[in-house]
């Protein structure tokens, strides 16, 4: 079963604290639960309990902060926290005290959603949604369990770690535009053009379509906002549903920023199980965004969803995603963990086609090299090689192999259209065949798979060695079908050390 995260639910702060409600929370528990082995060891995830979407992603005096939803109390999904990690490096993480937990008759009182970093008086900041059940007239997100007033709402550091916050008491934006009878309110996330702060809100209305709306800052202390008009609207994709993230009548976690030296930006938002982005320009005079090139970010089925990026130490473009389990509910609720980050992934954008890659800092976790290297010597390995797709015949298929079997098999398919792909049972179209030599990266942690094609396609696949869904040993996790004939050239891997130390 396929979970995303609408489907289960169907300056400092110091300047201005007296006005804010203050809290500190500890830590989530550093002891994970036994040892468990579909439990990843080089990807961040907490301890013990539920996470889905990333959330504010910031780097900020030497250090990486990564926050993200979280339940403390059950590897199952509610009452969202935000949990907190940092990281000198992107890849090895301490976790930190709790950032953000619902506040009794306040605006988050049933939850801390999604929510993105911005700057304010040089420092960061963290405007998020928060959820409230009110009277199904007043609510804007409703599952036919709960009923919620979803509101964006500020949170500012009390320190410089940015290990405790205090949040203004109102919400900064509390209702949709007026007349605007919205799917969903949610997700903000900001962007910058000269001195003047925007903020998009993951947004649609019902028979009509997704959308992101466009606010403005009126006010330097950022509590204050002018909603403008949508960034761009999609269409319906007139399949009837409950859920309108379902149906494309909501896009929820939207991002949007400048990408590559040519003046265009790129537009990510979530709807109907998958991740897509946009590539194309920003009129400034209306501010309204013309795409041109679009795409899926990551063909895995519903294993890679709601991503936020930020910028790197050095200024490039980093992307995370949520990778959520495809295990049954019972089987993760008793393993008292569900959920991880995605490695970070480097974007690119050439001739408006955007390439992902892993993120060089990803090397500092090999340990040594496999002196066969189809032959994996562990669950935690890095491979790749290059994929030769210009020579003739049929060459034999090259397998990948851990201790537990085969892991990954790449074949030719001589009769496949030369602009198709498959995955398993996954086809897909590609917008131009591969180049002659394609480089192909995989990333393998007990039950996640993150495989890179070409630096411009991603495929995540969670697969589990116990529960109902156990591997089986003879057959391979993933089988790669390339068109025409391939070869493997260069082939190297690695062993993967854990980031964590039990």
């Amino acid at each position: 079963m396929i979970l995303t995260r609408r489907s289960v639910l169907q300056s400092l702060a110091l300047t201005t604290a007296a006005s804010l409600t203050r809290q500190t929370f500890a830590a989530p528990s550093d002891s994970p639960a036994p040892h468990d082995p579909d439990r990843p060891s080089f990807h961040l995830l907490p301890a013990r309990g539920w996470m889905n979407d990333p959330c504010a992603p910031v780097y900020y005096r030497g250090q990486y902060h990564m926050f993200h939803q979280y339940n403390p109390h059950a590897a199952v999904w509610g009452d969202m926290h935000w949990a907190h990690a940092t990281s000198p490096d992107m890849v090895h993480w301490t976790r930190q005290p709790v950032a953000l937990a619902p506040t009794p008759n306040s605006p988050d009182a049933q939850g801390c959603f999604t929510g993105s970093s911005l700057l304010l008086n040089g420092h960061p900041a963290i405007i998020y949604t928060g959820v409230q059940t009110v009277p199904l007239a007043q609510a804007t997100l409703s599952d036919g369990h709960n009923n919620y007033r979803e509101t964006q709402n500020l949170a500012l550091p009390t320190d410089a770690s940015l290990r405790t916050w205090t949040k203004h008491p109102q919400p900064v934006i509390p209702t949709p535009p007026p007349g605007l009878h919205v799917t969903g309110f949610r997700d903000p996330t900001p962007f910058r053009i000269a001195d003047t702060q925007y903020l998009l809100v993951g947004s649609g209305v019902a028979g009509q379509g997704g959308m992101v709306l466009l606010y403005r800052a009126t006010t330097p202390d950022l509590t204050q906002w002018q909603y403008l008009h949508p960034l761009l609207e999609g269409q319906w994709s007139g399949i009837p549903g409950t859920n309108p993230v379902d149906t494309g009548e909501m896009w929820e976690c939207p991002d949007f920023f400048p990408l590559g030296s040519s003046g265009q930006h790129v537009l990510i938002y979530s709807t109907q199980g998958k991740t897509l982005w946009h590539s194309g320009t920003l009129d400034p005079e209306t501010l309204r965004f013309h795409p041109l090139k679009s795409g899926e970010l990551d063909y895995g089925h519903g294993t890679f969803y709601a991503p936020k990026t930020q910028l790197d130490a050095h200024g490039n473009r980093i992307l995370w995603g949520w990778l959520p389990e495809t295990r049954p509910q019972d089987e993760y609720a008793r393993a008292g963990w569900s959920g991880l980050m995605s490695l970070p992934r480097r974007l690119s954008l050439i001739n408006g086609d955007l390439h992902m890659e892993p993120a060089a800092e990803t090397r500092l976790l090999r340990a040594q090299p496999n002196p066969t290297p189809n032959r994996l010597s562990s669950s935690a390995q890095e491979f790749s090689c290059v994929l030769q797709t210009a020579a003739a015949g049929t060459p034999t298929p090259y397998t990948l192999y851990d201790p537990f079997g085969p892991l990954l098999e790449i074949r030719s398919d001589p009769a496949q259209a030369p602009n198709t792909l498959r995955l398993n049972d996954l086809h897909i179209e590609l917008p131009k065949p591969l180049p002659a030599q394609a480089r192909l990266h995989l990333f393998a942690d007990n039950s996640v798979l993150e495989l890179f094609l070409d630096s411009r396609f991603c495929f995540t696949h969670r697969f589990y060695r116990s529960g109902t869904l156990a591997r089986n040993p003879a057959q391979p996790v993933a089988t790669l079908t390339l068109p025409g004939a391939c070869r493997i050239a260069r082939p190297q891997s690695f062993a993967v050390n854990s980031i964590w130390s039990s």
